[in-house]
């Protein structure tokens, strides 16, 4: 079981999470949210639980596709759900330190901005 949260500490979840699916995405979406590309893992099926029921997260349908839990608190951004599988994955930098995990792959690649390379070696997809 992983454990994380927010920045202010007023979201915090425990989930289990998928270790071969840490995606590197590349996409306009995550970029503006996380001001980069965002690092996130896949749950397994339960998804992310959120230890208090009082806490600050919210959602916000950010296309048809995907849904993204957020801190009101601090803006933190926590999660993303797929709305066609209804997957969850986690922002890996929201996880507990150490958190023993690495990139698997780089996804939506041609939607990258041009002020960075990737330059890792590791599998690019254009799209998912």
């Amino acid at each position: 079981m992983r454990m994380g949260g927010c920045l202010c500490g007023a979201v915090r979840y425990e989930t289990r999470v998928l270790e071969d699916q840490v995606l590197s995405c590349h996409c306009g979406q995550c970029a503006r949210t996380s001001g980069h590309h965002a690092v996130m893992v896949a749950c397994d099926d339960a998804g992310p639980v959120v230890d208090d029921a009082k806490a600050k997260l919210r959602w916000y349908r950010s296309s048809p596709q995907a849904d993204r839990g957020f801190c009101s608190g601090c803006g933190g951004n926590l999660f993303w759900r797929d709305l066609a599988t209804g997957r969850s994955y986690v922002t890996l930098g929201t996880l507990d330190r150490p958190t023993g995990l690495a990139i698997s792959r780089h996804i939506f690649v041609q939607s990258k901005s041009d002020y960075y390379e990737i330059t890792d070696g590791l599998p690019q997809s254009a799209e998912w």
